[in-house]
């Protein structure tokens, strides 16, 4: 599938906005602390791709009720769902100049991703957390997202890259009481 960037402008992509808030001081510091780990950007984007993976746990695996959308938020309360924690993945990638979009699959909801551009080239990545079945890694090579969609059941990967979530997204976790409620409201299309 080729990606589509939907702003020409590449600086886009290392803009912070309402939900990617890469200038926000916790945000800085998880960053920071990251990059003195690794030694050049492709290390760094796998270290900040892994830490939000793994240390940031999906909030319907974990059952947390709790709604998060700004990456800040992401990071200081540690739960969130996929388009959170894809929001927290591009503010840590943006907030080290490595540039970062928002990308979707429609699945029976629409699923959030991010896609960084290193090499040359914008690479898929799906920090939604690993659980039995699901196996996302960090590849710039073949995608090893956590899911693959069903064409026969209508579902697809969407090639849009956004340099904003999706106003579909950021709608309905803005309007989100809690995690249930969200659940009730995810959008199904872009």
């Amino acid at each position: 599938m080729e990606l589509i960037q939907k702003t020409s402008d590449l600086s886009a992509y290392l803009a912070a906005d309402e939900a990617v808030d890469h200038e926000h001081p916790s945000v800085r510091e998880a960053a920071g602390r990251l990059a003195r780990q690794a030694e050049d950007s492709y290390g760094y984007a796998r270290l900040a791709f892994e830490f939000v993976r793994d240390t940031i746990p999906h909030s319907q695996d974990s059952g947390d009720p709790r709604v998060t959308w700004r990456a800040s938020d992401v990071l200081e309360r540690r739960t969130g769902i996929c388009y959170a924690k894809a929001h927290a993945l591009a503010a840590l990638l943006r907030a080290e100049d490595i540039p970062t979009a928002l990308c979707y699959q429609r699945l029976d909801v629409v699923h959030g991703l991010v896609a960084v551009r290193l090499d040359g080239a914008w690479h898929r990545q799906d920090p939604r957390g690993n659980k039995p079945g699901v196996n996302a890694q960090f590849s710039l090579g073949k995608e090893r997202l956590a899911f693959t969609p069903d064409r026969a059941a209508g579902e697809e990967d969407c090639p849009e890259l956004y340099a904003a979530p999706h106003p579909a997204v950021l709608d309905v976790l803005k309007a989100a009481t809690d995690r249930p409620h969200l659940w009730e409201t995810l959008p199904t299309t872009l």
